[in-house]
């Protein structure tokens, strides 16, 4: 399978804060303040989304604009965020005759796959974040959150690789997607389809995301 890995940028940095004590044997640690969380803004022009769909014989790839979204950043970590691609800039990368390659993103954004005319866009919010170790591409991080796609929400995990420094948060990777979840349903033999014709119902959807602080908290 063709994947399209985009560049893994920058990596994970921790900041801690050195507790200072008050002279004097019963001197207590003054309280620290609990640290802030910071918006950081999706900079869609420095992001990129690229999809890769197999079919019985074959596969294609293509991209996906961001169109928005805020990665949330605390005590140097990154701890949430919100994206929302932009469905109608859907492309295909891989087909050179410009026929088939029209007939074929034509195809994606009708009713039979995205639906893009009723669901211009398609968001994910993250629910959490945890540590992973010892993944073998690299990835520090699970990603959980909900997919929205076609109207339809699911929850979603994945691995990735994020981290925060110098005022730029950064996160890449590849999920795997059911598009059968989210009534994209066609060429799928859950639903009917003969084996010989059949379009695979995972698609992947590799990512690298850049934001950017601008030291306002949001709480």
């Amino acid at each position: 399978m063709k994947n399209l890995l985009f560049p893994l940028l920058l990596a994970a940095t921790a900041l801690s804060a050195p507790a200072q004590a008050a002279n004097g044997p019963t001197a207590r640690k003054p309280a620290t303040a609990a640290a802030a969380t910071e918006s950081y803004k999706v900079q869609p022009q420095l992001s990129t989304l690229g999809w890769t769909g197999k079919k019985v014989g074959g596969q294609h790839s293509g991209t996906i604009a961001l169109k928005e979204g805020a990665v949330q950043v605390k005590g140097g970590q990154i701890v949430g965020g919100t994206f929302v691609a932009d469905m109608t800039s859907l492309k295909n990368t891989d087909l050179t005759d410009a026929d088939y390659n029209a007939k074929l993103v034509g195809h994606l954004k009708s009713d039979d796959f995205f639906g893009v005319e009723k669901n211009p866009t398609a968001t994910f919010v993250i629910t959490s974040i945890k540590p992973l170790k010892g993944d073998a591409n690299g990835n520090n991080a699970t990603i959980t959150g909900n997919l929205t796609i076609k109207g339809k929400t699911n929850p979603l995990s994945f691995p990735a690789k994020v981290g925060v420094k110098n005022g730029v948060a950064a996160a890449s990777g590849t999920a795997s997607i059911d598009r059968t979840k989210y009534n994209v349903t066609f060429g799928s033999t859950l639903f009917g389809t003969a084996a010989d014709k059949a379009v695979d119902d995972t698609f992947w959807l590799s990512f690298n995301v850049i934001a950017k602080g601008n030291g306002v908290a949001t709480r």
